[in-house]
């Protein structure tokens, strides 16, 4: 007995384009900004020029263009915006982006050294917490898309793909399988902090002496 298939309607191919967007920018891209100071911070290298690379010129776009593409399908819909909870999450997701990418550059400009004396400032351990927020709520935000908006948008015409779904939970596991490595890195990185505050106070203390007359 053979099955019908039936095409991909317009609405569909566009939601289908929204999503793989959303995706690669929130499950791809930014998880790998995430991961460069992780996994590498403790090396001798410019980390920070990577991340925000990644974070702001690579993924920005994309992200963008997804939500773009979400907000012009909803109005092609004629459904309302933010109405539903895959909506409020979207719009969320992109203002978190927002204050994440303002916090990051805060972050790296305002180290405030004589308030902290080279201790990592508290806006410093937001920013952190903040990224890892953005991304747990864009992987529930991806698998709502998947299990439930589809179904939706589609009015069951059409499955979403068990390779989609498989994609989705190997992102998700590699992610923080990687993001738990690089935490295995922390006594590494903060004896590294900790010298370099003593190094930085002897040489204060070297420059108080040399100024004496």
């Amino acid at each position: 007995m053979s099955t019908i298939h039936f095409p991909l309607t317009a609405v569909e191919r566009q939601v289908i384009t929204h999503a793989l967007l959303c995706s690669v920018g929130f499950l791809v891209l930014l998880p790998v900004g995430v991961l460069i100071p992780r996994l590498t911070r403790t090396l001798n290298y410019q980390w920070f020029w990577a991340h925000w690379i990644f974070q702001l010129v690579i993924a920005g776009p994309v992200i963008f263009a997804g939500y773009a593409k979400g907000h012009q399908l909803t109005t092609h819909l004629g459904t309302g915006h933010f109405k539903d909870p895959h909506e409020k999450m979207g719009v969320t997701l992109l203002s978190l982006y927002i204050i994440q990418l303002l916090l990051g550059i805060f972050v790296h400009f305002a180290k405030f050294p004589r308030v902290f004396r080279g201790y990592r400032p508290p806006h410093s351990y937001i920013h952190a917490v903040l990224g890892l927020v953005i991304l747990a709520l864009a992987q529930w935000q991806i698998h709502y898309g998947l299990y439930t908006e589809w179904q939706l948008a589609d009015g069951g015409l059409h499955k979403v793909t068990q390779k989609a779904k498989d994609a989705w939970r190997a992102l998700l596991i590699v992610f923080w399988v990687l993001y738990a490595v690089g935490l295995t890195l922390l006594p590494r990185q903060f004896a590294q902090e900790r010298q370099a505050r003593k190094n930085n106070m002897a040489d204060n203390i070297a420059l108080d002496n040399t100024s004496k007359p």
